[in-house]
């Protein structure tokens, strides 16, 4: 499903009125009305308060007012601004309900004591919001909360920012939000999905051409999404047709991140799957593998990979293997800076890249510009802020001497207040495809287009989950999928795995070979 910005919804809304015929005052009479029909649907008839703004969000407010009021609810609604500042339709609204009625009041001051025990529908800000709540509306906010009073959103939690989430002063924490035509991106991303709760999408009437354009580049992945993905298995086949894949991962103390990569590897469909491993290692692993196959390469005496391993590698890739997985637990080392390099000019196999390839690669990312095959990048926010730190266009305020501690934790939060700006604009610039992690996980593809998984849970926060993903999409790229395809299956396995294991286990308890044990049944649930 389409997930829009306050804009692209308003440009919706706008061709709706002036190329479709279809006038405002239909449009928030459809919305008031869903509300209200939401309203009855979720809660036991009591007292219901309706909190609106000046604005059209306002106008659903007391359109949702005067429906209840018509089917003998309580209901009381009080407009949080001045008569003399409600837009054209709000004010109609406002002229309509009290004609019918409806107890409407104009006040800005009231106590969390008046709002408890009763339904609450917050109509006071909606999805134009662009700038800090102040006083009156933060006060009124602050007493909604807490008065712990149910909580029913209209379009979006007043004080949460549409176009990324985040809280802009003060916010409305609503147990129920219902919005129209499209979820907003500030439904998906956090703060703001812990502040819709429930999300209802209801359909107004927008025109299907609008509401699916490919001019809006966001979506999330839903189950149908990763279904259509999922690559086939023939009857005919064999090993070889679902790709060799060159995991190169591992160093001293770090061997299970290789382990933990490659039993996800293969337990995703992968036909063949070999270790790179410093060879110095080569006896712990092969004291470990099954189906793995090993391949040792140059170290430098101390279990952890040399410059020399580079040319090893793309020999290997030339002659054996389709894909290169490269990263976990590999270190941060001068070599491995070089090897990432040399590897990401000269490989002619896609590549996926995780953990420490993304940190060797943060000191030479001009290598992307370079790139002979495709490029998967599998950052989470602090690898992220590494990378973009590098960049020209992300350049920090501050001296070369800084750019570690402060600078990083600077570039991190721009990160996560706005996942989605920041993973579309760093794709478009180096023209790979990355895979943002965290909650939630974001796919960046270097045409713009950007995918919200929705899969996933607080468990999967814990050492190895990354390893597995990288291992899950290596193998679902040598099945022949696209690498975006790739990169959008990946994460939705990962985090329907997750949500199994989370499940079976509690997400306390859960660890990263869980998800692994999960991918079973993970994909056996998007066979339809």
């Amino acid at each position: 499903m389409k997930v829009v910005t306050a804009e692209e919804m308003q440009d919706i809304d706008r061709q709706t009125i002036q190329e479709f015929g279809i006038s405002g005052r239909v449009l928030m009479e459809r919305a008031g009305t869903a509300v209200a029909e939401k309203v009855k649907e979720l809660y036991r008839k009591r007292k219901v308060i309706v909190l609106c703004g000046g604005g059209n969000n306002g106008g659903d407010g007391l359109v949702a007012a005067r429906i209840l009021h018509k089917w003998k609810w309580n209901v009381t609604s009080y407009v949080c601004s001045p008569k003399d500042k409600l837009s054209p339709d709000c004010l109609l609204q406002y002229q309509s309900a009290v004609k019918k009625g409806v107890s409407v009041e104009f006040r800005t001051v009231m106590k969390s004591s008046e709002l408890s025990r009763s339904l609450v529908v917050d109509a006071l800000l909606g999805t134009g919001i662009n700038k800090t709540v102040r006083y009156p509306l933060a006060q009124v906010i602050s007493v909604i909360n807490s008065s712990r009073a149910d909580v029913l959103a209209v379009d979006i939690p007043s004080g949460i920012s549409s176009d990324n989430g985040q809280v802009m002063g003060e916010a409305v924490r609503a147990g129920h939000t219902i919005t129209f035509g499209l979820p907003k991106i500030g439904h998906k991303l956090f703060p703001g999905a812990h502040y819709t709760g429930k999300l209802d999408i209801q359909d107004i009437g927008f025109p299907e051409e609008l509401t699916n354009s490919e001019t809006l580049q966001t979506q999330t992945i839903e189950q149908s999404d990763a279904a259509l993905l999922l690559p086939e298995r023939f009857d005919d086949s064999h090993k070889g047709d679902y790709g060799h894949i060159l995991l190169v991962a591992g160093s001293k103390g770090k061997t299970g991140a290789a382990m933990m990569a490659a039993e996800a590897c293969l337990r995703s469909g992968a036909g063949m799957i070999t270790i790179g491993v410093p060879e110095t290692l080569i006896d712990v692993f092969q004291a470990r593998v099954t189906e793995e196959m090993v391949l040792p390469l140059a170290d430098n005496g101390d279990g952890s990979l040399s410059k020399k391993a580079a040319p090893q590698i793309l020999r290997f890739l030339s002659k054996n293997a389709d894909i290169l997985a490269i990263g976990p637990g590999i270190g941060l080392t001068d070599h491995t800076v070089k090897i990432i390099s040399d590897l990401v000019q000269k490989s002619t196999a896609p590549m996926v890249i995780d953990a420490d390839g993304l940190n060797s690669l943060s000191r030479g990312i001009t290598a992307l510009k370079k790139a002979k095959a495709p490029v998967i990048l599998t950052p989470h926010p602090g690898e992220m802020a590494r990378l973009i730190m590098q960049l020209p266009e992300f350049s920090r305020k501050t001296s070369e001497s800084t750019k570690t501690g402060a600078a990083q934790r600077g570039a991190r939060k721009e990160i996560e207040s706005d996942r989605i700006g920041m993973v579309r604009s760093f794709s478009k610039i180096m023209g790979v495809c990355v895979v943002l992690k965290g909650a939630p996980t974001v796919v960046a593809e270097s045409d713009g287009s950007v995918y919200i998984n929705t899969t996933g849970n607080p468990g999967m926060a814990t050492a190895g989950s990354g390893d597995v993903l990288t291992g899950m999409i290596a193998a679902i790229l040598g099945q022949g999928l696209s690498p975006c395809s790739a990169a959008i299956l990946g994460p939705y396995l990962h985090g329907l795995a997750g949500d199994f294991a989370a499940a079976e286990f509690g997400m306390h308890s859960l660890i990263a070979s869980d998800i692994t044990a999960m991918l079973p049944k993970a994909f056996s649930s998007l066979h339809v």
